[in-house]
């Protein structure tokens, strides 16, 4: 799979632009604030539907536009299937497969496979489990892109019962009856049970299947100085069968359980919402515990290892490093250089070229506001 073309229009800083792109390695230049993260953050759409930068689609159209429009011609299999999307603040985004309208969105998802690593990603190992957890949901959703739909369902049931939750802690905060406010909390149990332990399944399957390629890929990383391993930590315990009604069963008594807990706080605490994914380096948690090195070298591995396992499922991603060169020293530019170099499709953006190894320095687009060109 490559990408063979990207169109933006009113997409950031671009009011129209169109990149023809080859397989290998494209080198995209330019100083900071010129477009080049914009430019890879619109392939990012594509393929989850979100942005790796901001929460929200308001700041991905361009100042004084009323929409955005991404197009992408892709090529797998020597097959092209033009992507087409259109994002509108504050109303349902549009999408078309090969120029036909579909019902939603979240179809064209598994089109475009992408692996990005940028420097944003040392939050992955030092940030809040919600970064864990959307790696997870993002590779789930790259290797079976109906879990979008479990997902959506997970979430719309969760935002449902937090409000019943909140409605009925408000309630007794005032003296009313709080008995009458929860009467549906049992049908919304059920729901979030249903929904939960498919998401929850899907995570343990994968988790397991990602194990071996994180040990494998930390190991090239750090040349084999310390061993990675992860885990899946799901606040319903450690021996989790990944059999989806035993599961559905686990998260009802559980919810049974922390029910007048949930009651007094208002929210939902029982969930693969609540869940995280334990990082571990030698006998110690790498939160808190990995030097710098170590913590770069355990981002760098997660995003490896999500491209080893897509690679093995028989997909071929798209690879993308996002102005990560110009952080590291030589040693480790040359290491990672000599582990992605085989990619079918690499995109590198980098301010300075010569951040860039030789190795890598493939075809050049010089990325100016407003414009890319191709120089070499």
């Amino acid at each position: 799979m490559h990408v063979r073309r990207v169109e933006l229009t009113d997409f950031r800083s671009y009011e129209r632009v169109a990149v023809d792109l080859e397989p290998g390695v494209s080198v995209l230049v330019g100083h900071n604030g010129m477009g080049k993260t914009n430019l890879i953050e619109a392939l990012g759409y594509v393929a989850t539907l979100d942005s790796h930068r901001v929460a929200t689609d308001a700041p991905l159209v361009r100042s004084g536009a009323t929409s955005a429009v991404i197009r992408c011609a892709l090529v797998h299999e020597g097959r092209e299937l033009l992507v087409e999307l259109e994002i509108v603040p504050g109303r349902a985004n549009r999408a078309r497969l090969n120029r036909s309208p579909v019902r939603r969105p979240r179809e064209v998802l598994g089109a475009l496979r992408m692996v990005l690593f940028a420097p944003e990603d040392l939050e992955l190992v030092r940030g809040d489990p919600s970064e864990r957890r959307r790696y997870l949901d993002d590779l789930l959703v790259a290797r079976q892109p109906r879990y979008a739909g479990v997902r959506a369902d997970y979430d719309r049931v969760v935002k449902q019962r937090n409000a019943l939750l909140r409605s009925a802690y408000l309630n007794r905060k005032v003296g009313g009856n709080r008995g009458q406010d929860l009467s549906t909390l049992a049908v919304w149990d059920q729901h979030l049970a249903h929904h939960g332990a498919e998401l929850l399944a899907g995570r343990l399957e994968l988790a397991a299947a990602l194990a071996p390629h994180l040990t494998k890929a930390y190991d090239a990383v750090a040349a084999g100085r310390g061993a990675a391993a992860i885990s899946y930590a799901s606040r319903l315990g450690d021996a989790l069968q990944m059999d989806r009604p035993a599961l559905e069963t686990a998260i009802l008594d559980r919810l049974a359980e922390r029910r007048p807990v949930e009651i007094e706080r208002g929210t939902t605490l029982v969930g693969p919402h609540r869940d995280d994914l334990a990082l571990v380096l030698g006998d110690l948690p790498v939160k808190g515990y990995a030097s710098q090195g170590e913590t770069w070298s355990f981002s760098v591995a997660l995003r490896l290892a999500a491209y080893d396992l897509l690679r093995s499922d028989g997909i071929e991603p798209i690879l993308v490093l996002d102005d990560v060169f110009a952080s590291l020293d030589a040693e480790r530019r040359d290491r990672l250089a000599a582990l992605v170099s085989d990619a079918g499709q690499l995109l590198v953006t980098c301010a300075v070229p010569e951040d860039v190894p030789a190795s890598l320095r493939g075809a050049r687009y010089d990325v100016m506001t407003g414009s890319v060109t191709r120089v070499s």
